[in-house]
């Protein structure tokens, strides 16, 4: 963003020595003038006396004696003598005039040119004797800040500046009196509205004619608007710096989640099957059970891991945010306690949004638990809905936000509220301030990967000692229809005769999965990347009824290969398996709309459900 850049202090310094050099020098050349002017008025009284003096000395004989011929000839030389002299003394007269003139016109040219540049001038001028009065300030004074320059000579120099800021504008004035050379300083002004203005003033001092320095010459620049183009600016870069940090510690993160879904999934499976062979041995069962307990709640920290990623597999619907959090409401109560008083402010007329229903509700879950940590002695939580429209004024101070209608989900609590420093820190994952063992740090992470997968946008507003509120916006859904509930799929039982193609690229899933599905009688058709599916299933003569795929695989991955499939077998009916969607998943990687989907990890039991489900309702179509 540009910025208007004031200009260094040493070209101010060199500009006023100019002026003032200028000045001394009209100046000098008047004080010339004015003496040459008091010689000229003692000369024509010198010379007015002398010829006085010279008629009184030929007219005075005629009072005594008759003047002869010769004395009258030398009289009418004399008298034409004295004509010429004073005919000289009109012209040198005339001359001075001319010379006089000529220097009031300068004089008024440089004058005419100081006004001009005093008006005119964006930056504020003001000069001030060496006790601090004011003796001049521009016009711009007025045009900027509102002062008349009476009102500002008849008020005390400090009395519009900061109180904050005083002592340093008397340090500096003293300064440069003190060593002639002023400083660069900002400080705040007082505009005549009441509002205050950041000005950039630079000082120069003026000597006399003994060298002492007898004014100051302050120029001040309105710096204001500049300064908060820069924080804005600074803002941006921080956000920026901000997201890229979030979007690199979330791809770790996703990398991580998706590797650990296979492993957890190979784990939680051979815990099944453990489980089934060892009916009746209790004792191992019960181990079995703490293998498959550990392994589970792994299985939530990485789905946390994903949301915060965005990278987990989501289900947009048309959700009413008002029945979503009445539906929690009375949950709600109970997991925050008696302590604590709830209040639900719900807008009757609230638009509707696009997002995962379970999702929303685990976002709800995660605010609410925060806000209880946050209020350990009591206190009041507030849910309220509302909708909003970001517009111009939002979006310049968050360029990444897109201007819009939004519904708006608001979380408040009176609780400790969060610190600065805090603030930078609490939607990264890990982080917490709680005692250990009472957080995973993952809570806010998710929140924030959620509402950043569903298109939206969250706030924190935050005093310590004055609670804390989060809001989150949706963008409103153009579809007014909130979405039925799922249908259940038609059960089927437990074994199946069907062939399905298994393409998996993580090799021990793919043994676990091959394995439960020819247990359950299905005929299993086994690849480790989509490019091998697609070569088994052209040359493969009988009916491939399904095909089980993971999404993300080396080469072609799932939905590439279910696109390649539906055009030489249209019959073959789909199921995707993932736990995570790549940040970049477009193209060849983006799912098909609607396209039923198994995530990772899985049981066993859901497993065998989910392919009897596919079996019986879901199609290859779309896929194209």
């Amino acid at each position: 963003m540009a910025s208007v850049r004031p200009q260094p202090a040493i070209n101010k310094d060199v500009s006023t020595a100019r002026a003032a050099s200028d000045a001394e020098n009209v100046l000098a050349h008047l004080r010339r003038v004015e003496s040459r002017q008091w010689w000229l008025w003692a000369s024509a009284i010198v010379i007015t006396l002398m010829l006085t003096g010279g008629l009184l000395s030929f007219t005075f004989p005629f009072l005594f004696e008759k003047a002869n011929t010769a004395y009258v000839t030398n009289l009418q030389l004399s008298l034409r003598a004295l004509v010429g002299l004073v005919m000289l003394f009109d012209i040198y007269a005339f001359y001075q005039q001319l010379q006089i003139h000529r220097v009031r016109k300068q004089l008024y040219a440089s004058q005419k040119l100081f006004h001009l540049i005093g008006e005119n001038a964006e930056d504020l001028i003001a000069v001030v004797d060496a006790s601090g009065n004011r003796l001049y300030n521009s016009p711009s004074y007025e045009r900027i800040l509102g002062y008349s320059s009476q009102e500002l000579k008849e008020s005390p120099v400090l009395e519009q500046v900061h109180p904050d800021d005083r002592e340093r504008v008397t340090e500096a004035a003293r300064e440069a009196r003190r060593t002639g050379v002023g400083r660069q300083l900002e400080y705040r002004f007082k505009h005549k509205n009441g509002t205050w203005r950041i000005l950039e003033s630079t000082a120069s001092a003026v000597r006399n004619a003994k060298g002492e320095i007898s004014q100051l010459v302050i120029v001040n620049r309105d710096v204001t608007d500049r300064k908060k183009s820069e924080e804005v600016l600074r803002l941006k870069e921080e956000q920026l710096r901000q997201s890229q940090k979030m979007e690199a510690v979330g791809r770790l993160s996703g990398g991580i989640a998706h590797d650990f879904n296979n492993l957890l999934g190979v784990i939680i499976g051979y815990s099944d099957v453990l489980d089934m062979k060892l009916e009746g041995n209790e004792a191992l069962r019960k181990n079995v059970a703490e293998i498959k307990k550990a392994g589970t709640r792994a299985s939530s920290l990485t789905r946390q891991l994903l949301a915060f990623s965005r990278q987990q597999v989501l289900q947009p619907k048309i959700l009413d945010l008002n029945s979503v959090v009445n539906d929690l409401a009375k949950m709600l109560r109970r997991l925050i306690g008696e302590h604590i008083e709830v209040e639900i402010n719900l807008n009757s007329d609230l638009g509707k949004v696009k997002a995962d229903h379970s999702q929303v509700e685990q976002v709800i879950m995660n605010l609410v638990v925060n806000a209880r940590d946050a209020m350990p002695d009591g206190g009041k939580l507030t849910i309220q809905t509302e909708n909003v429209e970001l517009g111009e004024s939002v979006v310049a101070g968050y360029p990444y936000v897109q201007p819009g209608n939004y519904v708006q989900l608001s979380v408040s609590d009176t609780g400790v509220g969060i610190d600065a420093s805090t603030l930078t820190h609490i939607f990264e994952p890990f982080f917490t301030t709680k005692e250990k063992g009472k957080g995973t740090g993952l809570g806010l992470a998710t929140v924030y990967g959620v509402v950043k997968q569903s298109d939206g946008y969250i706030w924190v507003d935050s005093v310590p000692g004055n609670g804390t509120t989060f809001k989150i916006c949706l963008p409103m859904s153009a579809s007014g229809v909130v979405a039925a509930p799922a249908e259940q799929s038609p059960q089927r039982t437990p074994r199946g005769s069907e062939t399905v193609l298994l393409a998996e690229d993580e090799e021990s899933l793919r043994g676990l999965i091959a394995d439960l599905l020819q247990q359950n009688g299905y005929k299993v058709l086994i690849a480790s990347c989509g490019t091998q599916a697609l070569a088994i299933a052209e040359k493969y003569v009988g009916t491939i009824h399904l095909l089980l795929t993971d999404v993300v695989m080396p080469g072609m991955g799932g939905p590439a290969l279910a696109k390649n499939l539906a055009a030489v077998r249209p019959e073959t009916k789909i199921l995707f398996m993932s736990g995570y969607i790549e940040f970049h998943s477009a193209g060849s990687s983006r799912l098909p709309p609607g396209a039923p989907i198994l995530q990772k990890p899985f049981s066993n039991e859901t497993l065998i459900r989910e392919v009897g489900a596919a079996l019986g309702v879901h199609e290859l179509q779309g896929c194209s």
